[in-house]
């Protein structure tokens, strides 16, 4: 099955995870609370009533997951820091167990043939910054977010090159702050996703120049999650709502960093609920970057709905495989998503940086995990990578969304995405089948 997935001998292949997915030790070490660890511990607010409290340990395990890396063949391995662990209160004294255990984590990554790609915002906020003016709702965050970006950066930049900005704003700034789905849990209107968005864009922007002057030799981008959208029909009416949502879901996050400005179609769509944008906003957004990762999981097909996305929106269901997330399993959303990026825009190298799939995987009697239907999806998608490169789209890498099973945010424990099995109840992990594919692939590249 890897004969067809041959890639070039420089292309990354990696798996991927986030700080508060994986990490536990929650309490440890002198860490704060983020967000995410109140949101978490309120009632209704989690599909199993679970936590990351302890999640898959890796904190105390992480030398254990780093063999097994090693054992999955994998040239690179995307991780996020938590802020509450480097800065308990978001500013101020620096945890330095916070630091070493990173410090640790990067050595042990670099000795076992492993290179780090290091996000530094992947959701969860200290949640002292959430308590003083809402947390991304306050302009001044973009000083604290900087700070904590320096403090990281100095402490790292000598062995990580490859920083990432922040994972999917789109995510925690719409589903945060507009429909209460994730952490903070507010609810709100446009506006306050908007203004969200705005401030963690300038603290993307001042965040690259602290980069450059921290890490002179780094690589420096950002990560944005991006649908394919097409219309259900070709009634006018669906154009017109495909053309929204992406103007919403992509656009909006596309065109600062490329453009230099918002979308014009959007901007007077969203009219009184456009943020405040002061002189040299724009530029400060606009800073050069080295590369753009794109998370992509499914196709949104759009038909005639509310003029404001996305809270109230129609999103079509076609007939076909969907995944344990309820996600439509599409491989040639992926290819048609890079292929947008690069037909639209003048952008740098793209990686593919979350892409994977959730399934009810079980442990055999044989006490391995058969999870054919992953490594179909995980086939045919990196099919659709291989024509991309092939094609001459400028694309470096792969990273499967995720390494391990993990706390999946608001569903909890109940979604498995991961290319190594956890039993939550031992903390025991067994490679499944698709690890082991992912292995094959990985092969082909040394």
């Amino acid at each position: 099955m890897t004969a067809d997935l041959r890639f070039p001998r420089d292309f990354v292949l990696g798996a991927a995870t986030a700080s508060y997915q994986i990490e536990g030790a929650v309490e440890e070490d002198g860490r704060g609370k983020s967000i995410w660890d109140v949101f978490s511990h309120t009632a209704g607010k989690i599909g199993d009533g679970m936590t990351g409290d302890v999640a898959c340990d890796h904190y105390h395990r992480w030398r254990e997951d780093v063999a097994l890396m090693k054992q999955l063949k994998l040239k690179a391995y995307r991780f996020s820091i938590s802020w509450p662990r480097i800065l308990p209160k978001g500013r101020g004294k620096v945890n330095q167990a916070g630091v070493d255990f990173y410090s640790r984590l990067v050595d042990g990554l670099l000795e076992a043939g492993i290179t780090p790609f290091v996000t530094l915002y992947h959701f969860d906020l200290p949640q002292a910054l959430q308590e003083d003016g809402g947390g991304w709702l306050r302009r001044g965050i973009v000083e604290d977010y900087v700070n904590y970006v320096d403090v990281v950066s100095r402490a790292l930049g000598d062995r990580v090159k490859f920083w990432a900005t922040f994972n999917e704003p789109w995510e925690f700034t719409w589903q945060g702050y507009v429909t209460g789905e994730d952490a903070p849990g507010l609810k709100g209107d446009a506006g306050a996703a908007l203004r969200a968005t705005h401030h963690v864009y300038l603290a993307h922007g001042a965040a690259v120049r602290a980069l450059r002057e921290n890490v002179p030799d780094g690589k420096i981008g950002i990560v944005l999650h991006l649908n394919f959208v097409e219309p259900a029909s070709g009634r006018p009416e669906d154009v017109a709502a495909a053309r929204r949502f992406e103007g919403c879901q992509n656009r909006w996050y596309l065109d600062p960093l490329f453009r230099g400005s918002y979308p014009a179609d959007m901007v007077k769509l969203y009219g009184r609920y456009m943020p405040e944008i002061r002189d040299g906003d724009m530029e400060q957004i606009q800073a050069p970057l080295d590369f753009l990762g794109v998370n992509c999981y499914r196709r949104s097909v759009m038909a005639d709905g509310e003029e404001l996305p996305p809270v109230n929106i129609h999103r079509i269901s076609p007939e076909g495989e969907y995944t344990d997330m309820g996600w439509e399993v599409y491989p040639d959303g992926l290819y048609r998503i890079l292929k947008y990026v690069n037909e639209n825009y003048e952008h740098p190298p793209l990686y593919v940086t979350e892409n994977g799939a959730a399934f009810p995987d079980i442990v055999g009697s044989d006490g391995c995990v058969h999870d054919e239907r992953r490594i179909h999806y995980l086939s045919e998608h990196l099919a659709r990578v291989r024509r991309a490169v092939e094609e001459g789209i400028p694309l470096r890498g792969y990273f499967v969304w995720s390494l391990l099973d993990n706390f999946e945010w608001a569903y909890g424990y109940t979604k498995r995405f991961g290319l190594i099995y956890v039993d939550y109840a031992t903390q025991k992990r067994i490679i499944k089948d698709s690890g082991f594919f992912i292995a094959r692939v990985a092969e082909s590249l040394r």
